[in-house]
């Protein structure tokens, strides 16, 4: 306990804006009665809070002497919070303040603008130009760093662990981490043999984590040895504060990793979210057009419907000559095109979806103007408020409300002689995330993406499925099945490490003669050198082999195999990972196929 000189001490330091002493008493009394166990620097952050009208937080605070450790805890997290939100909470504050009266009159934050659809590649999966852009990609991915925004526990799909931790999907239990991991290590193997000589390049990887997800990230990869990267390959980043995904740029900033990556010859950084399993089969050619276009941000998208529930991609005019290329949300995109000379809205156009791409959130930003713009701004991102207001009088909120930013809003800051331009791949190839529950899943509307982890692992082994029909191999037809109240298209199980296969080419020239798949069918390629010529399945194969084995499969193998058999998701005699699919594989038989030594072999049935 302080004595009374210093007790007086601090009381003379508690004036705010010069106010006499009785202003802050009545103010705030209970902080009046602890400043005894406060140290200097948290009375000066006391006065900033108080001259901030924000005197309500010490109403609740009780007696000197009792819970003093926690009271000094809530200032060291106000001065962690002062010091890493640009310009301070004072700036927070204030800016908190315009938007919400912003958001109470009901202003646009689009007023003045006019949308236009941007300049970008749309791209068909497999042809000539879709080829040409992979190759492109390939050969960039060495020249490359991915960010990976994960600061979320997996709550809200029913849940306890990280996302990151879920299985992507059940047949091989790859989970969503091991599998980016692997995809961005194949990237790395693939981009290295075209370069002649030696190529020692090892791509980084950088996680933004969370309070909460922090401890578990980092032992989810050391219990794994980092899935086969080296541990100086990948950097954690914890974010501070609930901000939202766009405070990934200010970490990236203050971490000092974009100025090594320059020094270190980098040219690209992509940036994706985590619990999306398609997206590393749409990189490769989305990195080729960043790459041929020479672009500076070049975002993922996906097509969309008009009106559907996902951001459209839009080139926004000003009045005063301003433009900008950013994602707009379905639920203003609408509104502004009616404002702004277009009666009928956002339309389909005669593709039957809508001209404004859908956004996915996924970026990739050339490094060395994304340097030369986050030193202007330190990596701040324009800020939104979301209320949810109790009534239409819009003056109390059902729950409390805080400032957000996000990555994508990253080209809001941007001059117009940046080029800003989109790359569109087919939504069975590059889009399918897992973000729903299966009680939240089974209430979407018919004919809406479920989004489910159900949703997300039949996607998986459609887009598979898919891929080995361009390429010739007869894949049966799916078959329609209910899980978790979900009903789903069930193609055969397909699944490969991405090792096997990163681009279209690969497929192609590992894939020959007549194959045939049926829809009961399971296939497991885990290893490089697999090729398959008139191979015939009805039944479970899984392939395993080391990497300097080679083998050819061919023939006709058949099985009782593996079946999806239904769980119900309140069964809590299952996994969480079981229960939140709605199934269970049930592996009645199987070919099984391993070469763990090196050399040349041929499998015939």
């Amino acid at each position: 306990m302080a004595s009374s000189g210093a007790t007086a001490e601090n009381l003379s330091k508690l004036r705010i804006n010069g106010s006499p002493k009785g202003y802050w008493a009545a103010s705030a009394p209970n902080l009046q009665k602890n400043l005894s166990i406060l140290s200097s620097d948290q009375i000066e952050l006391a006065k900033m809070l108080l001259d901030e009208g924000q005197s309500h937080i010490f109403v609740h605070w009780l007696e000197p002497g009792v819970d003093d450790e926690e009271k000094k805890g809530f200032f060291d997290q106000v001065a962690r919070l002062n010091s890493s939100y640009p310009g301070g909470l004072v700036s927070y504050i204030r800016n908190a303040r315009n938007l919400l009266a912003d958001s109470k009159a009901g202003k646009n934050p689009f007023d003045g603008f006019t949308p236009s659809v941007p300049s970008g590649e749309v791209l068909n999966f497999g042809d000539d130009n879709f080829v040409m852009f992979e190759e492109a990609g390939i050969r960039e991915a060495r020249n490359a760093a991915f960010v990976l925004v994960a600061g979320g526990l997996g709550e809200r799909l029913g849940y306890k662990g990280i996302k990151l931790a879920l299985p992507s999907e059940s047949t091989t239990g790859t989970c969503f981490l091991q599998h980016y991991v692997e995809s961005i290590l194949a990237l790395q193997d693939a981009s290295c043999r075209l370069v002649e000589g030696q190529c020692q390049t090892q791509i980084p990887l950088v996680i933004m984590t969370s309070d909460d997800t922090h401890a578990r990230t980092l032992d989810l990869l050391e219990s794994n040895a980092y899935f086969g990267m080296k541990p100086t390959q990948v950097k954690l980043l914890k974010q501070t504060k609930p901000h939202g995904h766009g405070d990934v740029h200010s970490l990236l900033y203050s971490s000092g990793l974009l100025k090594l990556w320059h020094d270190a010859g980098l040219k690209w950084v992509l940036f994706f979210q985590d619990t999306n399993a398609l997206l590393f089969k749409a990189i490769p050619a989305s990195l080729g057009v960043s790459s041929t276009k020479k672009y500076h941000v070049n975002s993922l998208a996906v097509p969309r419907k008009a009106k559907e529930a996902i951001g459209g991609i839009t080139k926004l005019t000003h009045a005063d000559g301003r433009t900008m290329v950013i994602n707009v949300e379905y639920n203003q995109l609408d509104p502004l095109l009616r404002a702004t000379g277009y009666p009928e809205g956002d339309v389909n156009c005669e593709t039957g979806f809508s001209p404004f791409p859908g956004n996915i959130n996924q970026l990739i930003l050339e490094l060395d103007s994304y340097i030369n713009e986050v030193a202007k701004t330190r990596g701040a991102i324009t800020e939104f408020v979301n209320p949810k207001y109790k009534d239409s009088s819009r003056t109390s909120f059902k729950s409390s409300t805080r400032l957000e930013c996000m990555m994508q809003d990253y080209p809001k800051t941007l001059p117009p002689s940046a080029r800003v331009g989109f790359t569109v791949m087919d939504i069975w190839l590059a889009y399918a995330p897992v973000k729903n529950n299966p009680e939240d899943a089974a209430k979407v509307p018919k004919g809406n993406p479920y989004h489910s982890a159900t949703s997300g692992e039949m996607a998986i082994y459609r887009a598979n499925s898919l891929i080995f029909r361009k390429v010739g191999v007869q894949v049966a037809d799916p078959v329609r099945q209910v899980f978790n109240g979900q009903e789903v298209e069930v193609w055969p199980r397909i699944a490969w490490n991405p090792k096997w296969a990163m681009t279209f080419s690969d497929v192609k020239r590992k894939v020959g003669g007549s194959c045939s798949i049926s829809q009961r069918s399971t296939m497991v390629v885990k290893g490089r050198n697999v090729s398959f010529e008139g191979l015939s399945l009805d039944g479970a194969l899984v392939i395993n082999l080391v990497e300097d084995a080679e083998v050819k499969v061919s023939g006709c193998v058949q099985n009782k195999g593996w079946t999806l058999e239904p769980v119900d998701y309140k069964d809590s005699s299952y996994s969480e990972e079981v229960r939140m699919r709605g199934f269970r594989i049930e592996k009645a038989d199987q070919s099984e196929m391993n070469y763990p030594e090196p050399g040349k072999f041929c499998f015939k049935s």
